[in-house]
This record gives structure tokens, sequence and C-alpha cells, in this order.
């Protein structure tokens, strides 16, 4: 019987593609002028800020987080949006008595803020983000404190996201997983880490979730 799930924030909850992309252009281009893409940007979604310096600016992992996230936030308000179908989804499944958690690789504030922007904040009883945590997804650690947090088994929730590191992460912890089409990435990428589920239209985990406590 599923009694809660687990959901990404970016990318799955809101649509912040745009802002990453102009974020990382923004700091990458001034770093490395005319070497990275928007395509080069967009492999760049999905791990944690840290984890994304660490690899490419080894020797100023913290000065660019902090340039990064001044262009990230002075842009949030302009560039975020909320996909088709969400906030009715998370109402629904709140109702059902469904219960509800993010975990994110995003900072902990930066997600709070991003609920209260979608008008959800009271909807999730709890909050996983990068700074709660010493080793984000794909490791297990987020959702293995989510589930403690819960004091739900492994069968009793639902990992949703958008990357491979959701997926991967769910499956590491030994949760099922459900993938989101919407993904920018490309839903064949996401399919190739293979979730139980792929959810066509955020409503679609209404069903599962349903069509799985109905035979348990």
């Amino acid at each position: 019987m599923i009694k809660a799930l687990l959901f990404d924030f970016d990318g799955t909850l809101v649509d912040t593609n745009e802002l990453i992309i102009q974020s990382f252009m923004e700091v990458l281009g001034e770093k490395f002028p005319g070497q990275f893409t928007r395509t080069d940007c967009i492999q760049l979604i999905g791990p944690s800020l840290r984890q994304t310096f660490e690899r490419l600016t080894p020797n100023d992992v913290e000065g660019m987080i902090t340039k990064y996230r001044t262009h990230n936030e002075s842009h949030y308000d302009e560039l975020v949006k909320e996909y088709d179908g969400v906030v009715e989804t998370l109402h629904e499944l709140h109702a059902m008595g469904i219960r509800l958690v993010i975990v994110s690789s995003k900072t902990h504030d930066n997600i709070v803020r991003g609920l209260h922007k979608l008008g959800v904040a009271q909807l999730f009883e709890y909050v996983i983000g990068a700074d709660d945590v010493t080793h984000v997804k794909p490791h297990p650690e987020p959702i293995e404190k989510a589930l403690q947090y819960l004091q739900l088994s492994k069968e009793e929730v639902i990992m949703v996201g958008d990357n491979s590191h959701d997926i991967e992460g769910g499956q590491n912890a030994g949760v099922k997983t459900a993938g989101v089409s919407w993904t920018i990435r490309g839903v064949e990428f996401l399919q190739t880490y293979n979730p139980d589920y792929m959810l066509a239209k955020m409503s679609d985990i209404i069903t599962i979730v349903r069509e799985i406590n109905e035979e348990n």
C-alpha cells in the first residue's frame, strides 16, 4: 500500500529549467567565455551545485556557487513556472491522505520558497534539501532520511522525479520510482533508467496510487 510520495522539485513540480540554464550560462560564460552552450548546460541539470562545480571549477567551488545563486535568486520570480495539473494533483493526493515529502538536491530554503510560490507549502509535511544531508541523490541517504521521518517501509512510498538521479536514488534506497515525461532530458533518456512508472501527466500518479492501494 502506498502511503507517501517523495517528489523531486526542479523539473518535476515546477519548470525551473530556463532559470537553471540561464544561471549556468551566466556564471560559466564569465568563467569560460564561449565554451558552454545551452545544450551543455542542460546536461548539468540534476546534480547538486557542489557536485557540478567541484568537477568544473575545483579551485573556485564556493565562489561559483555564490555567483550562481545570486543570478538564480534574482531571476526566480521572472522565469519559474508551474507545470500543468501539479497543484490540483497535489491537493487531491493530500485529500486522499497521501503524505507528501520533497526530496531535492536544491537547498532547503530555496525549496520552501518555491513551494510557497506554487501555493502548496502547507501540503508537504517534510522537506529534504541538499543542505539537510551529507550525500545527495543518487545516494540513498535523502530517501532513507525521508523513510525514517515518515516511519514507513520501502514498499509504502514512491519517488517521483524528472532526472536520472531521482530514479537511481529511489532504486538505491529500494523504493518504487516514477519518472515524468516532461523531463528536459527527454522521456527516452529517463526510460533507460527503468523507472517503475512513467507519468504522461502529473495526475497519472493519482491513478497509480489508487490502483496499487485497491490491490492491497
